[in-house]
């Protein structure tokens, strides 16, 4: 059996600027709004490969803070191909007022990345 991960989601309180975050800074292809009758909407975004994310909003959205040191979820990890371009994206991201989590640097277990934080705060790691 092969497995694959189909896709990853997550809730957001404003749904449009999440799409816009994800589709500028990181080129993925939104498909067309979702919603039910029940108040949830989603769009997915499509990157290079297929791998997708699905941005999702509920009318009863509860929010918590974001935490580091937390059980669960702690970040996605989306590779723009080279050392120069993590470094530029994360420049840019950053510039436009997204919190930086860490600076481009080598990590102890090999990779060359940065940590940023999109619309919500979650931590999106932008690698190699």
């Amino acid at each position: 059996m092969k497995i694959n991960i189909a896709h990853v989601a997550l809730y957001v309180k404003d749904l449009e600027r999440s799409r816009a975050y994800y589709t500028t800074y990181f080129e993925g292809q939104s498909n067309n709004l979702y919603e039910n009758k029940e108040g949830f909407s989603s769009y997915f975004i499509t990157f290079s490969d297929n791998v997708r994310l699905e941005l999702m909003h509920h009318k009863d959205l509860v929010t918590r803070s974001a935490t580091d040191k937390i059980c669960g979820y702690h970040h996605i990890a989306l590779s723009v191909g080279d050392e120069e371009k993590v470094r530029i994206l994360t420049d840019k991201i950053s510039a436009d007022g997204y919190e930086l989590y860490s600076p481009p640097r080598y990590t102890g277990d090999g990779y060359f990345e940065s940590c940023v934080a999109d619309p919500d705060g979650n931590r999106i790691e932008i690698t190699v």
